[in-house]
């Protein structure tokens, strides 16, 4: 069932690499085994699988000790700083930084070490309460804080979209986060132009882009130039509404 599993997952991933323009090498596929038992984890290691995800520092710490140690571990749980200590020379990637306590405890514990952390840091891109995260408009701040750090490297930032019932849908805007509204429960993202927009729902594999430029006062004279400029990245259908009461998702 597992290995079954894998390839269904592999061949999603190969279809939106494909669909994206980029290079199946370039995406990472980290095997999630929070809660499961190594021989699980030893079945889909036979498989080729080497990178492996932990929520909780004392699973991943055991499994490490009894697991190939080509295996690559990531951290993908909230992180306490009191666990730090413990996995700051196991860890290929921690997932999770959402504070500059966390990042000061992380290159504190790495430094006598004598290792150099990767991170992500983690933004609430939704809004959600029970998600922990920075706030978006926070993180440029925390990245820069965090940067000045030693034996902490900042590596990207990791953000969950919320759940939605209809994914062929992505609604981006040019200069402002979109305040909730119940017509508008797909994806949702702040871009800076129409063409990285574009390159996102190109790499989501969705049917239908929603651009809304809260702040061009001449929206209907520049429309025709922002569906051409996302359209260089996406072939889906992109839209460029007046009235965003008058889109029906």
């Amino acid at each position: 069932m597992l290995k079954e599993n894998l390839e269904e997952v592999e061949e999603k991933i190969a279809k939106a690499c494909e669909r994206a323009g980029r290079a199946r090498e370039e995406v990472t596929l980290i095997a999630v085994s929070k809660t499961k038992p190594v021989e699980m984890l030893q079945e889909i290691y036979d498989e080729g699988i080497r990178d492996f995800g932990e929520n909780k520092v004392q699973e991943l710490t055991e499994k490490y000790e009894v697991m190939p140690k080509d295996m690559k571990w990531h951290m993908i749980g909230h992180l306490q700083r009191n666990k730090v200590k413990y996995i700051v020379d196991k860890v290929t990637l921690i997932h999770s930084v959402d504070s500059l306590r966390l990042a000061e405890t992380i290159s504190r514990e790495a430094e006598k070490k004598g290792v150099t952390v990767p991170i992500l840091i983690e933004v609430n891109i939704a809004g959600e309460e029970s998600k922990f995260g920075v706030k978006p408009e926070e993180a440029e701040g925390l990245i820069r804080e965090i940067a000045k750090l030693p034996s902490i490297a900042v590596k990207g930032l990791m953000t969950i979209a919320p759940y939605v019932e209809n994914a062929d849908w992505l609604l981006c805007e040019a200069f402002c986060l979109y305040e909730d509204r119940e017509v508008f429960q797909p994806y949702k993202k702040h871009h800076s132009t129409a063409l990285d927009a574009g390159r996102l729902a190109a790499e989501l594999g969705v049917k239908n882009l929603v651009l809304y430029h809260t702040e061009d006062r001449n929206l209907d004279t520049r429309k025709q130039s922002y569906m051409r400029e996302a359209a260089q990245a996406f072939s889906g259908t992109v839209y460029v509404p007046d009235d965003l009461e008058r889109i029906n998702i």
